[in-house]
């Protein structure tokens, strides 16, 4: 048995490519990108997860809320403020008659950190 563990070592140091062992010890890109997400990844990743704002609102379709490049284009062109939107902090401008439904996902996105809000917003307004 310690033939065989001792056989494996071996056969694994030896099959290792040069450029592994050039980076060995220094943090792998994928580690490095996690660590930096952009804020827009984090955006899309909240949209679609914990968020629960993919199950309203699509890319470029209105279905129960309006479609994400519409939201993009009207607070853009009015300067308005998602992040306040999302804690509640300022009046809907883009379907009001839609609010009170958005008003179930509060209990959500008022609760979020800043940081994942304004990733939400900088998810949206990339539409």
């Amino acid at each position: 048995m310690k033939k065989i563990i001792a056989t494996l070592i071996v056969l694994s140091l030896f099959s290792c490519k040069k450029e592994n062992q050039e980076n060995f010890g220094k943090p792998s890109e994928t580690v490095t990108e996690t660590a930096a997400q952009k804020p827009v990844d984090l955006g899309k990743e909240i949209f679609e997860g914990k968020g629960t704002c993919f199950s309203c609102h699509k890319a470029e379709v209105k279905t129960v809320g309006p479609s994400l490049k519409d939201i993009a284009k009207i607070y853009k062109e009015k300067k308005g403020n998602i992040v306040a939107f999302l804690q509640e902090k300022s009046e809907p401008i883009v379907d009001p008659s839609q609010f009170a439904t958005m008003k179930t996902n509060f209990a959500i996105t008022r609760n979020l950190p800043e940081e994942e809000l304004k990733a939400l917003e900088a998810y949206i307004l990339s539409f």
